[in-house]
C-alpha cells in the first residue's frame, strides 16, 4: 500500500556518494547551485505546502539536518497546519530533541562502504544512537548485492538498528525489478523489510515525480 506524499527537497549534503541519484543537490562540479536551488524563507515553504493536498510531507535532500535550526522551524509550522512530517537523512548528524518531538518519523539511510565516498565519514555512531533512542526512526539501506547485506548486518548488529528496510540500488524500473528479485529472499531470511521505488516503476527517474 502506498500513500500520497509531498516532498520538500533541500539543497547541500555533507557526503559525496558517487552513485547518488540526486547529485544536483550538492555536486557543484557538475551542477550550478544557482540553477538547481533557491533560498526560501520558512513562511514561503509553508505557504507552498499549504496550497497542496497531501497530509504527509517528506523533507529530503541533500542532507536536511545540515539546516537543523530552520528545519525545526519548518517542521513545527507544518505540524501546526495539520501536516505529518517525515525527514529523510543519511544519519550522520544527530537530531536535536525539539526536532524529534516535531517529527513523526526519520527515515535514516546510512551509506554502505560500496556506496560512500572513501574520504567521507559516512557512519556516525553517536548520531545513530540518537536516532535509535528517538523511537521514531526506520533504517533504510540501499543495496546492490548480497555482500552489501552482510555490511548492513554488521551495522545493524553494532548499532542495534531496527526496523530495517532494504532498497535495491536502481535508476530505472528494469534495474529495480531485477534488484528486488535478487535481494528478496536474502532480505526476508534476515527478518528485514524490502522496499521498492514506486516512482521508478511509474515515471522512471523523471525529476519532480
Amino acid at each position: 500500500m502506498s500513500q500520497r506524499a509531498l516532498f520538500v527537497r533541500l539543497s547541500r549534503c555533507n557526503l559525496h556518494c558517487p552513485p547518488c541519484d540526486t547529485p544536483y543537490t550538492w555536486d557543484w562540479t557538475r551542477f550550478d547551485p544557482r540553477a538547481e536551488s533557491r533560498r526560501m524563507a520558512v513562511d514561503e515553504v509553508v505557504d507552498w505546502v499549504s496550497q497542496r493536498d497531501p497530509d504527509l510531507v517528506v523533507v529530503t535532500g541533500g542532507e536536511p539536518l545540515l539546516q537543523q535550526p530552520r528545519l525545526l522551524a519548518l517542521a513545527e509550522r507544518l505540524v501546526s497546519i495539520g501536516r505529518r512530517v517525515e525527514i529523510e537523512t543519511n544519519g550522520t548528524i544527530a537530531p536535536e530533541p525539539a526536532l524529534v518531538a516535531a517529527v513523526a518519523r526519520f527515515v535514516v539511510s546510512p551509506k554502505l562502504p560500496s556506496f560512500a565516498h572513501p574520504a567521507d565519514p559516512a557512519i556516525n555512531a553517536e548520531a545513530l544512537r540518537a536516532f535509535v533512542a528517538s523511537g521514531r526512526a526506520a533504517f533504510k539501506f540501499v543495496a546492490a548485492t548480497a555482500s552489501d547485506l552482510d555490511a548492513v548486518a554488521d551495522l545493524v548488529d553494532t548499532h542495534h538498528l531496527e526496523p530495517v528496510w532494504i532498497m535495491p540500488a536502481s535508476s530505472t524500473s528494469q534495474q529495480l525489478i531485477i534488484g528486488l528479485r535478487e535481494l528478496a529472499e536474502a532480505t526476508l531470511a534476515r527478518g528485514w523489510h524490502l522496499s521498492g521505488r514506486l516512482h521508478l516503476l511509474l515515471w522512471e527517474d523523471a525529476r519532480g515525480r
